[in-house]
């Protein structure tokens, strides 16, 4: 009888145990498999000169500058610091004659992340120090050493921050004082043997803990492993030898062909910004890449998958060298981008054209400089994604999807793991999430098998993809993960394994799967639903950003076609869209990230805006030269541009006017009130100062018998109580009463927050538990009409907060708006503010990008339940039978509907990344908009555009604007839509070909069949539909629009819509 056997069999915890020790770099390391996994070891003068020179500050200086600085010389236990400095070492080598003939290596751990660079400024590999478990920090110096006396000099570009930045714990705030140190520096020569010995003693030990007990191969492996361990002796070279040959009978074992097939794709998944600054993240990608490359060479059927166009454009903008390796090996099919976006992005918080212009500008990147086409949409790490991805996703030339964040869901379990994904308008695309929930598996065996251990599909299709490689911080996989890989790719007992493209695995499925089943909708994330609301100013700002390049493309297309020599600022768009794009990536926008991109991403929103701003000031000029008087103080009109497509009336507020016509001023700021009439769609509307007294019916104020303050119009009654509460909203027209008996809106609740993790990213659900009422020190009449009417209310928040509203209604609206300004200095506490309405139904409307989804406003089941916060664009709306109401955001996102009482989140305080995470001063509007009818026959969506796409204001010379030579009308009817009230035209701009032709971009939006009609004055000689990357997709009929029959001018162009469906039109324009 075998005695080692029977060990295994009556002992096999301990056995395993015994397997986990020698494999363990712990105590016995100077006796087990650890003790010889060198041959040859050197360190020290004369074979290892180490010198430094320190970047001053915080800087990041080239090769070309470091490279001439004088150096000091520096041992193994020098420190490098503080956090985020950069040092650079450099190396001088003389390898000894015992490694003559061998492959030697150079092991660099400076405690941190480094570059190594040639002596002729080539950038050679990354390094990650410190890490155990990500450990990277040697470098093939020579695959056979001679025994010249020859130097070898490197240089290493020290950064002072680990993998993971430098906070104490993974998601803590970041030390700005922490120091690292050279733990190593030493020349070496591999026992691969040993190497070999220990990596089949891991996957024995992984297969033995994870397959079942009632397989055999289990029981095998732990055998082997134990035998390979008996035959080991640290003093005899040769016992790894017969360890080995014990080890390659069980690996000569091969699986049967019905076995699981994994794809395995090696990446390293970068966060453009997340604990680090986009600087640093720079650096990180071409750490990482140039890695990645030096595998490719040593094996050749290695491939790696890298996504976000961004990320190689700063890699052909700062390395160039290495950008062109990058290029070499795409042709050779092993360096793939994927993805087609220019970064990974949010799916929450970008508007639908953001999400237009991640795939333009990405997939536009990719054809340029790599001649491909991703048709596989990849965001493996994102917080939950829109239901209209799908469309999206198809209108840009992909297919096929890649995520696994819903492996993260914290209440359900998504139960799917390959399946259709079908969107609000019925497209949709193949979808896959790795089966070993991690796109940063480490290829063990473990995870092998629980690719078809955790298939949820598996009964349609036997295969699934496998992401492996160290990320978040980057790196990529490392030498070990390949090894292993190869040893595992068909061994019976596990799943084969073989080295793919993406497109490869969704091709395969797309042809041999037996069927799949469909999700429709929103695949929404139960996650990490503070995302919604953290680092409030940075979504308000993405919001702004939208909204002004939204005019901007628009004017300034409408001047390239009517304003002699204007020039469409086609590259300076570009410019300020990639910007907001790269803004957009799922730790930045979010919320999640560090307080030194906040800091960046102030700077860059500020050129936006300002970019943007005189941008839009320059077309007007162009487009109203003969009529702008250039300010306010010398206008005798004021005209206003309407850049939606339905026509206007409002009151606006203009700011720097003291004309004696002014029929009131807003107490707030000083603004002059006027009311801008009937402003036609994509049309312009003038109003003579000298006569600015209007129609409209004057809205009133007044106290009621029980104090409470009323605003009135002739649409609404909206009462305010001394609380600050809306105690009644009366709709005069419906006759009926909004607010629900005994309840009241308004209403601000200071909520404890503190989720179990997660701080920035998480809002539970059990902090609605803990929460307390707020009411307000002070309520006053600040403005009586006759145009606005309104409230100011003050209330205590915590004891350091404090909130000022106003609340006002204008004489032109039924909306009534609530305008607020916070000073915030809480901890760990949300303000959150609700209203409970006289309506009922199950379901509540959320806007997402080009349309809206519903939810439940109950918890009846804990899927239902897990949506207690969600997220939405400009609005929510609660409808039943005959009435609805609508609660407005001008930048907020985070939403809750409970049976008939509908929130909004304004604020959190988190305190982890950031630990200043959204203190100090906040400015933000809602509003509450009452309709008649259900969402679907409402016109909801048009206020919320309303409320978010200002008029444009221009101060004119009246009695020029008037003028039918100089009619400011005659310039912006460029463009008309019209016959679909459900139909929006959303963005107008140049064509990115460089010709003259306009694309007009429009969605259905309320989710009904419709057919719009688009009018144009423009000399338009063709139109076509095509995809969201302006390829034609169909032709369509051109016609004289009806003016043009009268002997107007004008052409037009019949569309069909489906539900939700996203169309966009290119317009041939001759000059």
């Amino acid at each position: 009888m075998d005695s080692s056997m029977a060990s295994v069999q009556k002992h096999p915890s301990i056995t395993k145990q015994r397997v986990e020790m020698f494999l363990q770099d712990g105590q016995w390391k100077d006796v087990n498999i650890n003790s010889v996994l060198y041959d040859v070891r050197f360190s020290g003068e004369p074979h290892v000169k180490m010198e430094v020179w320190s970047a001053p500050e915080q800087s990041r200086p080239t090769f070309d500058h470091a490279s001439q600085q004088s150096f000091s010389a520096i041992e193994p236990g020098h420190t490098f610091g503080t956090s985020w400095t950069s040092h650079w070492v450099r190396v001088t080598i003389m390898i000894p004659k015992e490694m003559e003939g061998r492959q030697v290596r150079f092991l660099f751990d400076p405690g941190c992340e480094a570059m190594v660079w040639s002596v002729a400024g080539e950038p050679l590999q990354g390094i990650t120090g410190g890490d155990k478990q990500c450990l990277h920090v040697d470098h093939i110096l020579t695959n056979k050493a001679t025994a010249e006396n020859k130097e070898h000099v490197l240089y290493y570009e020290v950064a002072c921050n680990g993998l993971f930045g430098n906070g104490a714990f993974i998601i803590g705030p970041p030390d700005p004082s922490c120091q690292f140190k050279l733990l190593q520096a030493e020349l070496v020569v591999l026992n691969k043997a040993a190497w070999a010995m220990k990596s089949d003693l891991g996957i024995l030990l992984d297969m033995y803990n994870t397959l079942p007990k009632s397989s055999p191969r289990a029981w095998e492996a732990l055998y082997t492993a134990n035998a390979m361990i008996n035959a080991f002796d640290p003093e005899d070279k040769k016992s790894m030898d017969k360890a080995l040959k014990l080890g390659s009978e069980f690996f000569a074992k091969r699986g049967g062909d019905s076995n699981h097939q994994v794809f395995a794709i090696g990446n390293c998944h970068i966060d453009t910004a997340w604990l680090w600054p986009y600087d640093e993240t720079k650096r990180k990608i071409a750490r990482s890449w140039s890695t990645q490359m030096d595998y490719m060479d040593r094996y050749p059927e290695y491939k790696f998958a890298a996504s976000q166009a961004q990320q190689f454009e700063w890699l052909r903008t700062l390395y160039p060298s290495l950008f062109k390796r990058v290029q070499e090996k795409v042709k050779t099919g092993q360096f793939i981008p994927i993805g087609g976006t220019w970064i990974e992005m949010d799916c929450n918080i970008p508007n639908g054209e953001s999400l237009v212009r991640q795939f333009l500008l990405g997939q536009g990147f990719f054809e340029k400089h790599f001649n491909v086409r991703s048709t596989v949409f990849w965001l493996p790490d994102t917080f939950g994604y829109s239901p209209q991805l799908p469309q999206i996703i198809r209108l840009a030339g992909a297919k096929y999807f890649f995520t696994q964040k819903l492996s993260w869901n914290n209440i359900n379990t998504f139960p799917h793991t390959t399946f259709r994904w079908v969107g609000l308008d019925g497209t949709h695309v193949l979808t896959h999430m790795a089966p070993a929930n991690t796109y940063t598996a480490t290829a063990v065996a473990k995870e092998i098998i629980e690719s078809v251990g955790r298939h949820k599909d598996v009964a349609y299709t036997n295969e699934s993809m496998y992401l492996y490689g160290n990320g978040d911080g980057g790196g990529g996989p490392l030498e070990g993960m390949l090894d292993r890989l190869d040893r595992m790719k068909d061994l019976d007992g596990l799943p084969r394994v073989k080295h793919a493209d993406p497109s490869d695995f969704y091709e395969h499925v797309e042809k041999t799967n037996k069927g799949l089943v469909n999700w429709k909708g929103e695949l929404y994330l139960e996650f990490h639903r503070g995302t919604y609301t953290s680092q409030a100013k940075t979504k308000k700002f993405n919001r702004q950003s939208e909204m002004l390049l939204r005019d901007v493309e628009m004017l300034s297309a409408i001047a390239k076609n009517g304003a002699f020599g204007f020039a469409y600022p086609a590259k300076e768009l570009e410019r300020l869209w990639r910007i907001v794009c790269l803004n957009q990536f799922h730790d930045v926008i979010p919320g999640s990230s560090i307080e030194m991109v906040y800091k960046d991403t102030d700077k860059l929103y500020a050129d936006v805006v300002a970019s943007a701003v005189e941008m839009k000031q320059n077309a007007l000029a162009a487009l109203f030269h003969n009529v702008s008087v250039g300010s306010s103080d010398a206008a005798t009109g004021m005209l206003f541009v309407n850049t939606t497509a339905w026509p206007r009336t409002e009151v606006v507020a203009v700011q720097g006017l003291g004309h004696e016509g002014v029929q009131q001023f807003r107490q707030e700021d000083g603004s002059a009130l006027v009311v801008a009439t009937s402003v036609p769609g994509l049309g312009v509307g003038v109003v003579d100062l000298d006569n600015a007294s209007t129609d409209a019916v004057p809205v009133s104020v007044f106290t009621d018998s029980c104090g409470n303050i009323v605003l009135e119009n002739l649409y609404i009654a909206a009462k305010i109580s001394k609380q600050g509460h809306l105690v009644s909203l009366w709709d005069k027209n419906s006759e009926r009463e909004v607010v629900a008996e005994g309840q009241k809106g308004n209403v601000f609740y200071l909520q404890e927050d503190t989720p179990i993790f997660w701080d920035a990213w998480d809002i539970e659900i059990y902090s609605d538990e803990k929460k307390k009422e707020l009411a307000a020190s002070s309520v006053v009449v600040v403005d009586e009409g006759p145009l606005v009417a309104s409230v100011c209310v003050e209330v205590q928040v915590g004891k350091q907060s404090k909130l000022r509203q106003w609340v006002s209604l204008s004489a032109t609206s039924p909306r009534l708006d609530f305008a607020c300004n916070v000073d915030w200095h809480e901890n760990r506490k949300c303000l959150r503010v609700s209203f409970t309405w006289d309506i009922y139904n199950d379901m509540a409307i959320y806007e997402t990008q080009f349309g809206v989804v519903q939810r439940p406003t109950h918890r009846n089941t804990s899927w239902d339940m897990a949506k207690f916060e969600v997220c939405a664009q400009r609005f929510a709306d609660l409808s039943e039978y005959g009435y609805g109401v609508a609660l407005l955001n001008d930048c907020k996102y985070g939403y809750s509907t409970l049976e008939n009482t509908m929130s909004l989140t304004l604020l959190r305080a988190p305190k982890s990344p950031d630990a200043s995470c959204d203190m100090g001063n906040h400015t933000f509007r809602y509003a509450v908009y009452p309709h008649k009818g259900t969402f679907s026959e409402s016109d909801v969506v048009q206020e919320a555009y309303k409320f978010n796409v200002p008029l444009v204001q221009l101060p004119v010379d009246y009695a020029l604007a008037e003028s039918a030579q100089n009619s400011p009308s005659d310039v912006m009817a460029c463009l008309g839509l019209s016959g679909a009230s459900n139909v929006v035209l959303d963005t107008v701009k140049l064509a990115e070909d460089s010709s003259n032709s306009v694309v007009v971009r429009m969605y259905e939006a309320y989710g009904g069949h419709a057919r719009a009609r688009l009018t144009t004055r423009l000399n338009v000689t063709a139109a076509e539909k095509t995809n969201i990357l302006e390829e034609k997709i169909g032709d369509l009929k051109l016609e004289p629009a009806a003016a043009a029959k009268n002997g107007g001018k004008g052409k037009s162009v019949d569309i069909q819509f489906k539900p939700f469906e996203i169309v966009t039109v290119k317009l041939s324009v001759k000059k």
